[in-house]
């Protein structure tokens, strides 16, 4: 196993969104554990990125979710078969109209919520480490586009291997994946200070930017392969992580071109340039 913790590349800039986008995912979650496990799924069902509703965008009709419960006797009791396996039965729990206006804002609202303490931590650790710099290269406004564009590229990437599920996606995984991206292109020999360890070996080595997220990478595509092969709903949106990943290194060269950006990570005019050390 490995853990990133500070990358060596140089910024001019305080990156002030970059700080707010991990402020708003930390207040955001803070809310979500005041809520009822009602309110929980009503929020993640009407603010996360279902996939099947990008569907009524073109056709405007209701879609029906519905969820697997074990099935219960009236004393509380689990029903199973003869072969002592449980029985699921399957509820009703809402109906999504085709609401054009709160589809297209799922899409933003999705990155926003998280499904647990290590899901929200694990993207804010990822973004506090590389999204500075990005954000010193591209600038503050361009950042949040560049942010924002990726999670919707991760999303679309989803989309296009499961258009039909109803399983609700959220996390900021498909953006933190797209900084991740645009962090390897643009900086790929930079060092990246990183926590090893191996049971109960810890050490701390200096790696590559493109050996740790090349690595962070391979994995995600494993996983979204595996996924892939094995038909699985739900779960971890790993073809949202390859999208955001691959979208990183597209945008981020092709704003920095548009941008008149140097190989500095701060603005044009800097003189601070990082080259690999011999």
């Amino acid at each position: 196993m490995f853990l990133p913790f500070h990358a060596d590349t140089p910024t001019a800039r305080v990156a002030w969104v970059n700080y707010a986008l991990i402020a708003a995912n930390g207040i955001v979650f803070v809310w979500l554990l005041q809520l009822t496990p009602q309110q929980y799924q009503s929020v993640t069902l009407h603010h996360g990125f279902i996939p099947a509703r990008i569907g009524q965008l073109v056709d405007p009709r209701v879609i029906t979710i519905f969820q697997d419960e074990p099935a219960r006797l009236p004393d509380g009791r689990f029903v199973v078969d003869q072969q002592k396996r449980q029985i699921f039965v399957r509820r009703k729990i809402a109906d999504l109209p085709p609401d054009r206006g709160a589809i297209v804002l799922s899409l933003l609202t999705c990155m926003f919520l998280h499904g647990g303490l290590w899901h929200v931590l694990s993207n804010m650790w990822f973004l506090w480490i590389f999204g500075n710099h990005v954000e010193g290269r591209l600038s503050h406004v361009p950042y949040l586009l560049f942010y924002l564009v990726g999670g919707l590229s991760g999303s679309a990437c989803h989309w296009l291997i499961d258009p039909s599920s109803t399983t609700p996606v959220i996390g900021a995984s498909g953006a933190v994946a797209a900084v991740l991206g645009g962090y390897a292109i643009t900086w790929p020999w930079a060092r990246v200070h990183t926590v090893v360890w191996l049971v109960v070996f810890i050490t701390v080595i200096d790696v590559p930017a493109l050996g740790v997220l090349g690595v962070w990478f391979l994995i995600q595509l494993i996983q979204a392969h595996g996924q892939l092969g094995l038909n699985v709903a739900g779960g971890v949106a790993w073809w949202a992580h390859v999208g955001g990943f691959v979208a990183g290194m597209v945008l981020m060269p092709a704003l920095s071109f548009l941008l008149s950006v140097n190989r500095s990570s701060g603005p044009p005019d800097s003189p601070n340039q990082y080259a690999p050390n011999p």
